[in-house]
């Protein structure tokens, strides 16, 4: 009936393993199923009363077998209790490893210096140490053989082949993760879900400026190919970001709104360029043309003729 554990590490070690069985089984994404769920902290609860019960259950049950033993089985059961448990396998291991000599032992190896009462032993060095430094002496053959001879590859090579892949690993998490995305950063959200949300944004925030068809109020017309402050998904993420002219132009959403979400109502507002408003407001700013655009067929075309136009003219003349 003598338990190799006592109840004050059997109750603990239990309770973490069934913790850490519930947050693994249970999805509770980013956060700790403790806190995403409360339920669980009565469930945790409850395991912990169920455990203890079951202790003091265990223990009056080996108090009432105890009481029927005889008074000499009473006593080898008490001094079994008693005995501690020696741990032979760790002290073997402890003395492979320091090979130090016991306190009685220690006669054979003093030394015959005595420096006012204070005597030296010969002992030898730990064989863990020994050990140790003839490892550090092989890694230094084989770094030597490797970086210094075979020439494998240096410091400056490492970091940029590190530098690579965290910029690869940066881009693929910047995929999922949108609302790190800045002005730099942006693109034109075309699934209909951010589009939708855009949407969303716009009805709450922006028709009270612009229209709910875009056509424009106190605000500019967002359908037409004018633009204040620039066109684009950058320029318009942009001035929704940092707001429009000083004194007369739109407030500075960033406080307001995610970057997720200009970076929505941004792809929104572009997909309103070329509808037809039923109050369109006259043309405010540029015609805004993409820098980065490809030419178009027709400017290429036109290119050639112009210049034989102009051959022409210069035969003429």
């Amino acid at each position: 009936m003598s338990t190799r554990t006592p109840w004050w590490i059997r109750i603990p070690l239990l309770f973490f393993i069934i913790f850490g069985l519930m947050e693994y089984f249970i999805d509770s994404g980013e956060k700790p199923a403790i806190i995403e769920y409360p339920i669980t902290q009565f469930f945790l609860l409850m395991v912990l009363l169920i455990l203890i019960a079951i202790e003091l259950i265990l223990s009056s049950i080996e108090n009432v077998m105890f009481q029927t033993l005889s008074e000499e089985a009473k006593e080898r059961y008490l001094a079994s209790k008693a005995k501690k448990r020696e741990w032979t396998w760790v002290k073997s291991i402890y003395k492979r490893l320091t090979k130090t000599k016991e306190i009685e032992k220690e006669g054979e190896i003093i030394l015959d210096h005595n420096y006012d009462g204070i005597r030296e032993l010969d002992n030898v060095l730990p064989p863990w140490w020994v050990y140790l430094f003839y490892a550090t002496i092989i890694f230094a053959v084989v770094y030597l053989i490797r970086f210094h001879v075979a020439g494998d590859y240096d410091q400056k090579l490492e970091y940029e082949q590190e530098v690579a892949a965290a910029k690869i690993a940066i881009e693929e998490y910047k995929k999922t993760a949108k609302d790190l995305v800045d002005v730099n950063t942006v693109e034109f959200l075309s699934e209909a879900a951010d589009l939708s949300a855009g949407e969303k944004i716009f009805t709450t925030n922006c028709v009270a400026c612009h229209m709910a068809d875009g056509g424009g109020g106190i605000g500019p017309n967002l359908t037409d190919e004018y633009w204040i402050l620039g066109g684009g998904i950058k320029n318009v993420f942009n001035t929704i970001s940092e707001g429009g002219r000083d004194g007369k132009g739109m407030i500075a959403w960033k406080q307001s709104l995610k970057p997720v979400e200009m970076a929505q109502v941004a792809s929104y507002i572009l997909t309103l360029g070329g509808t037809t408003p039923a109050d369109p407001k006259a043309p405010e700013g540029e015609i805004w043309v993409d820098p980065d655009a490809p030419e178009s067929e027709e400017t290429i075309e036109e290119t050639p003729t112009e210049q034989v136009s102009d051959s022409t003219d210069v035969a003429m003349n």
